[in-house]
C-alpha cells in the first residue's frame, strides 16, 4: 500500500496540470464565438439584429385543386414557412388561427380562403398584434400548369422587387412593407440556401398587385468564378406560379379589428355573377317581347286569302 499524499501536495499537483493544460476554448453562440474575458459591454455591441422570420401557410376546407397546387407552390417558394392542416372558415376562425400561430411559433400567417368553390381569398397578417390584410386572388396559374423553362435551387433565397408605384401611397407603403417580411427569407436560415439565384416581382396595374417569379440566368464558360462580360449578359427566365393580388380592406388588428384602408373600387365576386345573369336574362326577354309584338304585327295585318290555295285539294 502507498502512502497517502498530503493536502499540500495534492494542491502543488492540480496548479501543475492546470498550467501544462492548455487554454480553454471560447464558449460558441449563436452570435459567433465569445471570450470569457470579454466585457458586457462589447457583447452589447456584438450584438445585431436577426430575422427570426417564421410564416404559417393554411387555407380552409372545401378549397378547389387548382387553388390548393397554388399554395404548395408558394410553400416550395418560402423555405421559412409551416404547414398545418385545413381551417373552417367562419367568424371565429381569427382566434383560430392566431392560437395555430402561437403554437407553431409563427409571426406571420397566409390563410387561403375558398369561398362556393370559386372564389379564392388571401389574409396575410403579422400575428398576433396584426396588421392584416385581406386579398381577392385572380388570374391564377400554378407550376404544372404553366410548364414554364425556368428553374431554381428549392429553399435559395429570392431578390424582393417592387414597382415605383409602392411608394406613392400610404396603403401601398404599408402593404410592401409587410410583403417583404413575409416573402424574404431570413438570412442563415435553416432551410434555406446561401444564394440569390430568383427573384420575386411584384407590381402594381389596374390598382392590383402582379406577382411573377423569375430564375437570374448568369451564362458562363464554365470556369468557378464568373467574368464581368457574363454578369451583362444576365437573363431572367420565368418559373412561376402567377397570381394577381386584389386588396380589399386593411385591418388594424390580426383577422380583424379597426379598418385602415377600404377600397372603394372593390366589387365582389357575387355582384360580377350577379350582373352577368341579368344580362342574360335581358336577352331572354328582349326575345319574348319581339315574339310578342311579331304576333300583334300579324293579327293587326291579316294576310289577304289566296284563291288557288284549295284548288288541289279537290
Amino acid at each position: 500500500m502507498g502512502k497517502k499524499r498530503k493536502h499540500s501536495e495534492t494542491e502543488a499537483v492540480a496548479n501543475v496540470k492546470k498550467d501544462e493544460t492548455a487554454e480553454e476554448r471560447p464558449k460558441r453562440t449563436l452570435l459567433g464565438w465569445k471570450n470569457n474575458g470579454d466585457d458586457d459591454k462589447s457583447q452589447n455591441d456584438s450584438v445585431c439584429f436577426r430575422n427570426k422570420e417564421k410564416v404559417l401557410v393554411t387555407c380552409s376546407r372545401r378549397i378547389s385543386f387548382r387553388y390548393r397546387h397554388l399554395m404548395l407552390n408558394l410553400v416550395d417558394l418560402l423555405p421559412h414557412c409551416k404547414k398545418d392542416n385545413k381551417v373552417e372558415s367562419k367568424e371565429s376562425k381569427g382566434a383560430t388561427l392566431n392560437e395555430l400561430v402561437e403554437l407553431k411559433s409563427c409571426s406571420s400567417c397566409l390563410f387561403f380562403e375558398c369561398r362556393k368553390g370559386k372564389d379564392l381569398y388571401l389574409w396575410m397578417a403579422k400575428c398576433p398584434n396584426g396588421p392584416s390584410v385581406k386579398l381577392l386572388v385572380n388570374a391564377v396559374h400554378t407550376m404544372e400548369e404553366l410548364k414554364l423553362t425556368g428553374n431554381h435551387l428549392k429553399g435559395s433565397r429570392p431578390i424582393l422587387t417592387f414597382s415605383s408605384n409602392f411608394d406613392k401611397k400610404p396603403h401601398w407603403q404599408l402593404l410592401k412593407e409587410m410583403i417583404t417580411q413575409i416573402f424574404g427569407t431570413p438570412k442563415d436560415h435553416r432551410k434555406s440556401k446561401p444564394y440569390h439565384d430568383h427573384v420575386f416581382v411584384f407590381s402594381i396595374a389596374d390598382d392590383h398587385v402582379w406577382f411573377r417569379n423569375y430564375q437570374i440566368s448568369c451564362p458562363h464558360s464554365g470556369g468557378q468564378k464568373i467574368d464581368h462580360g457574363d454578369l451583362e449578359k444576365m437573363t431572367l427566365v420565368e418559373v412561376g406560379p402567377r397570381f394577381c393580388l386584389n386588396p380589399i380592406k386593411i385591418f388594424g388588428g390580426s383577422f380583424g379589428g379597426p379598418t385602415l384602408y377600404e377600397n372603394p373600387f372593390y366589387v365582389s365576386p357575387n355582384q360580377i355573377r350577379s350582373l352577368e345573369k341579368k344580362q342574360k336574362a335581358g336577352k331572354y326577354a328582349k326575345k319574348v317581347k319581339a315574339k310578342a309584338r311579331r304576333k300583334m304585327h300579324e293579327m293587326a295585318n291579316p294576310l289577304e286569302v289566296d284563291e288557288f290555295a284549295d284548288m288541289w285539294k279537290e
